[in-house]
């Protein structure tokens, strides 16, 4: 199979390196930068182009799109429009997801957005744990995620790429790349109330912290935490359920499990994964969101994670938005189905 990497910074590297460890197959690249077309040759030996029109003549069997994500819609319709199959980085904006899906399901086009962090081995664990009745009914969960801006990309000052932008702001991109993993455990969010602002000194007009209290269509309460001010890198969770505890400490690398019947902590612990010189989440969930890639374009499975699905996240972060603006609750997409079926909300 041929695969076109249109982006070749830090994301389309990654997945350059993923789909050469999956020996998935050719692999060329695009991007308009020369500086990064010249470092894929020399560090992967990826022939490039400046354009789309001119790596499409290779006819590339799936696009990756691993551009800033200003430029995400832009490629996905292209790709679409071309009618080839693409996987996308994660994204910030949901305009026209809905037409979007319809197009590729008309033209038999798989889309894959990704989903990454439900490949990571630790929140597999929480998802199964929670799933299992380990900890009883979850009633609340309470998350931090943050790690200081400039450390993101240590080689390049944040203003030189999209982090620092408003539309595309770091801590506004990382709510629903949570979100993405958090609902998959706790189901449909049905109100959301939000604070956000700049309240640190970093050189970028974009809002640093993101406070967010959810309610879920289960009942549970959940509290994120998202900032690009946290001077050590971090992600602590916390499930209270009515039978126990779970917790997750990603930079210790450990789930730890409070059982009310047993009265003691459990401890899970994971193999040790690679991390690229420079990155602070492993490989390993990374190539296994392109293993999900490659089987479903090749007919051995459907792909876990749809362009409706990823619109439903987005339009919690547009809530969110919306309540901080406002100073009230927001109900969400899911609230509304629930509405419909004559459930009320606070």
């Amino acid at each position: 199979m041929r695969f076109l990497v249109v982006g070749l910074g830090s994301m389309g590297a990654r997945r350059i390196r993923n789909l050469q460890f999956l020996q998935a197959g050719t692999i060329v690249g695009m991007d308009p930068r020369e500086d990064r077309r010249q470092r894929a040759a020399e560090k992967y030996d990826v022939v490039s182009w400046a354009t789309l029109e001119e790596a499409m003549a290779v006819r590339p069997d799936a696009i990756i799109i691993s551009t800033p994500p200003d430029f995400h819609d832009h490629y996905m319709w292209r790709a679409a429009e071309l009618g080839v199959s693409f996987f996308c980085e994660a994204s910030v904006e949901a305009r026209g997801r809905g037409e979007l899906a319809r197009l590729c399901e008309e033209r038999g086009i798989l889309a894959a957005p990704s989903f990454t962090f439900r490949c990571h081995p630790q929140i597999k664990r929480l998802k199964h744990l929670v799933d299992s009745g380990a900890i009883g009914r979850v009633v609340a969960f309470t998350y931090q995620s943050g790690q200081y801006l400039p450390d993101w990309h240590p080689w390049e000052h944040i203003r030189d790429y999209y982090v620092s932008k408003r539309e595309t702001g770091a801590c506004r991109e990382m709510v629903p790349f949570e979100l993405l993993w958090l609902c998959w455990i706790m189901g449909e969010v049905t109100a959301v109330s939000c604070f956000k602002d700049k309240l640190a000194g970093l050189e970028a007009d974009i809002d640093d912290v993101y406070q967010l209290l959810l309610r879920f269509e289960s009942g549970a309460l959940g509290h994120l935490l998202v900032d690009v001010v946290a001077r050590t890198p971090v992600r602590v969770c916390r499930f209270t359920g009515d039978r126990g505890v779970l917790e997750w400490d990603a930079g210790r690398k450990q789930v730890r499990l409070f059982r009310a019947g047993a009265g003691a902590w459990e401890e899970y612990s994971d193999e040790e994964q690679v991390v690229e010189p420079g990155y602070v989440n492993a490989e390993n969930m990374y190539i296994e969101e392109m293993r999900h890639f490659l089987a479903a374009l090749q007919g051995k499975s459907t792909y876990p994670f749809s362009l409706r699905e990823e619109e439903r996240i987005l339009s919690l972060l547009q809530a969110a938005e919306a309540s901080a603006q406002q100073g009230r609750h927001v109900r969400s997409h899911g609230a509304r189905r629930a509405e419909d079926r004559g459930t009320s909300h606070v």
